[in-house]
């Protein structure tokens, strides 16, 4: 073994490693393996940082914009409503349309994106008709996963491997050529789920209302906090009319949180959001919610002569229009995970306060401003509307769970939504037949969206997800020096070594197990920028097609269905489902052995070796 082989295996085993660990982030580890190949002589500082120019990455980046345009332009809401609407009540209907759907929409756009987005609709959509969320959720992970295995776009490792090919001299994939494979799977996904939902238990039951969303009230008792939310009445005589808010000794204290202010106005009475230089009027009513049982309200009402209004009652009215409440879920890698409320100073950088934490299924008691997030946490915000709305554009640090009845007014502007169809449709089109290349189709796509306002400019750059696009950047070089190295065809010629007399489908195989169990420990597309190359080799030494050893990466890179830190898909469901470890393995492994057997089934007959 020579040196430069030994130090990039080395450079590998310690990025496996901090990929398994999770810390530093993935990204980081990118980053800090094209500080590292450079030295190994195997590669020069300027081809290090070549994959950043990379045109796979450039359609990634491209087709997160076209993703968030979609969201934007009430595209992916309408989906929703259309699944709840034709559902009609039928747990079976509904599973088999959330499937479809799911499955059909991430094959466009970032399936991260579309369970994010799926999230809420089918919490609200199991409440209307009574279904346990838990016999659903698992379904929109394997649709989302699968998805991967249905076009050239769904999902990066197509793209990256895509991208080999055609660097290689071959002519690439088409756009639907992953269909062929991914159908049988999602067709019979959809009949094993169909027959598995009853093995995942009966979970938490749904709530019996008959609403599509929960209310501001269902919120609050979710969450523990019904009996604990309170009116001050601030009479004329308190010593603390006239001042502002800030000098109360409420606003922004541990231990309470001020919901709204209720302000009597000649029309009636209204709710403000609770600012901190706003002042404080004669007759002026104070909603606060105690997240820490230790404060003394009755003390502090004594204190500066206030009043207690009546306890809230089911008719007693709660702030909608100004004043938003809504459920959140701190996802895998969001910059919140580590840091409490107040710690990462939400209240000023996003104007929302947190009342209230869930962790695993259960409310959090105490000091809820200074409990450490953690993955999987769901929050109680309150804000304003504009706020929790950008929520929904910013999904990597907060994923909206639930958005409540009160907030139906404010759904997405759908006026360009036929438009987004339209320009997405253009592009479907015009990769099919290879009018361009893909990356800059892509380009073309986002340019005409933004045209068309279906996005802005700031919206655009916030949908790139960067640690996506870093990763593959950093990972590109690395497999350039792995092949310089020989330990490309080190692999290949072991695995020749071992199977090359078998038949092709055995060798195939090998190569889809191999690249399912990496994909289990660390990013599918980390995993097919490594394994890329060492199919290649394989189809060399065989003297047959690279096609089909390509495709059979692709679709093993897609089978994440076996354990929950397999993919960011199945961790945003697991605290949403209330799933474990073992479910996500008792259900996806069956799964997975299918999925490895269309592909050794039908790989030999689709392309010839």
């Amino acid at each position: 073994m020579t040196f430069e082989l030994a130090s990039v295996l080395v450079l590998l085993i310690i990025s496996l490693a901090l990929f398994v660990l999770g810390k530093p982030r993935m990204d980081v580890v990118a980053v800090l393996l094209v500080i590292a190949m450079p030295f190994t002589g195997l590669i020069s500082v300027s081809e290090a940082l070549k994959g950043f120019s990379d045109p796979s990455v450039i359609l990634i980046a491209a087709l997160f914009v076209v993703g968030e345009a979609l969201v934007r332009t009430g595209v992916t809401q309408w989906i929703g409503d259309q699944l709840s609407l034709r559902s009609g009540g039928s747990e079976a209907k509904m599973l088999v349309l959330l499937m479809l759907f799911a499955a059909g929409l991430s094959a466009f756009m970032s399936s991260t994106g579309v369970v994010a987005i799926f999230i809420p609709i089918v919490l609200s959509a199991a409440r209307k008709v009574h279904i346990p969320p838990n016999r659903l959720m698992m379904s929109l992970s394997i649709a989302a996963l699968i998805s991967g295995m249905l076009t050239l776009v769904a999902t990066p490792p197509n793209m990256v491997l895509n991208a080999e090919l055609i660097r290689q001299g071959y002519d690439g994939f088409g756009f639907f050529d992953f269909s062929l494979f991914g159908v049988p799977v999602l067709v019979f996904a959809i009949l094993y789920m169909l027959f598995m939902r009853r093995f995942l238990g009966p979970g938490k039951q749904a709530s019996t209302s008959a609403s599509l969303r929960p209310r501001f009230r269902d919120l609050l008792e979710r969450f523990g906090l019904a009996d604990r939310i309170a009116r001050i009445a601030i009479p004329a005589a308190s010593n603390i009319t006239g001042h502002r808010l800030d000098e109360l000794g409420l606003f922004g204290r541990d231990g309470v949180a001020i919901f709204a202010l209720e302000r009597r106005r000649r029309h009636g009475r209204e709710f403000l959001l609770p600012q901190a230089h706003e002042q404080i009027v004669a007759n002026d009513r104070l909603i606060v919610i105690l997240s820490s049982p230790s404060f003394d309200l009755d003390g502090y009402i004594a204190l500066h002569d206030l009043q207690r209004c009546a306890s809230f009652e089911n008719s007693t009215p709660l702030p909608n229009r100004d004043v938003g409440l809504v459920e959140a879920m701190v996802p895998p890698n969001s910059p919140l995970v580590g840091k409490s409320p107040v710690e990462a100073n939400l209240r000023t950088i996003s104007e929302l306060s947190v009342l209230g934490i869930c962790r695993s299924q259960q409310p959090v008691t105490g000091d809820v401003a200074n409990t450490q997030l953690k993955a999987g946490d769901t929050l109680l915000l309150s804000g304003p509307w504009r706020t929790i709305q950008r929520l929904q554009e910013h999904r990597r640090d907060l994923v909206l769970l639930e958005l409540p009845e009160e907030a139906e007014e404010y759904v997405p502007e759908r006026k360009r939504a036929k438009t987004a169809i339209a320009v997405l449709a253009a592009m479907v089109l015009a990769m099919t037949f290879g009018v361009l290349p893909n990356a800059q189709i892509a380009l073309i796509t986002c340019i005409a969206l933004g045209v068309f306002g279906c996005i802005d400019l700031p919206s655009a750059y916030r949908a790139i997800n960067w640690q996506t696009l870093v990763l593959i950047a950093g990972m590109i070089p690395f497999a350039l020096a792995l092949e310089r190295a020989g330990g490309v065809d080190l692999a290949a010629a072991t695995v020749l070594d071992t199977f090359g007399e078998s038949a092709p489908r055995v060798v195939l195989g090998t190569l889809f197990l191999v690249t399912m169990t990496l994909s289990l420990f660390m990013s599918n597309t980390a995993t097919a920028v490594l394994m890329g190359p060492i199919a290649l080799a394989i189809a060399k030494g065989m003297d047959a097609s690279p096609e089909p050893f390509m495709m059979c990466v692709a679709l093993a890179a897609s089978t994440a269905f076996m354990t929950p830190v397999a993919s960011p898909v199945n961790l945003l469901v697991l605290s949403p489902g209330g799933y474990r470890f073992v479910d996500f393995l008792k259900i996806g492994t069956p799964l997975a052995l299918f999925t490895l057997l269309v592909a050794v089934g039908l790989l030999p007959i689709v392309y010839d070796f």
